[in-house]
C-alpha cells in the first residue's frame, strides 16, 4: 500500500525541522506530489507536517 502526499502550503517561515521533513519526503514546492510507502517512518513524517500536506491513498 502506498500514500500520495501533496504539499499544499508554503515552507517559507517554517521551522528547520519541518522543512527538512518535507524535503525528506521529496516535497520542495507547493503542489509537489510524491508517492511513499505506508509505514511507520512515513506516518511519523506526515504527522510532523500534517498542517502543510494533503494525504490520499495511491
Amino acid at each position: 500500500m502506498a500514500l500520495k502526499i501533496k504539499l499544499v502550503k508554503s515552507l517559507n517561515g517554517r521551522l528547520k525541522d519541518q522543512i527538512a521533513t518535507a524535503e525528506s519526503l521529496g516535497l520542495k514546492k507547493i503542489g509537489a506530489v510524491t508517492v511513499q510507502p505506508d509505514n511507520a517512518q512515513t506516518q511519523g513524517k506526515i504527522k510532523k507536517i500534517s498542517h502543510l500536506v494533503e494525504v490520499s491513498e495511491a
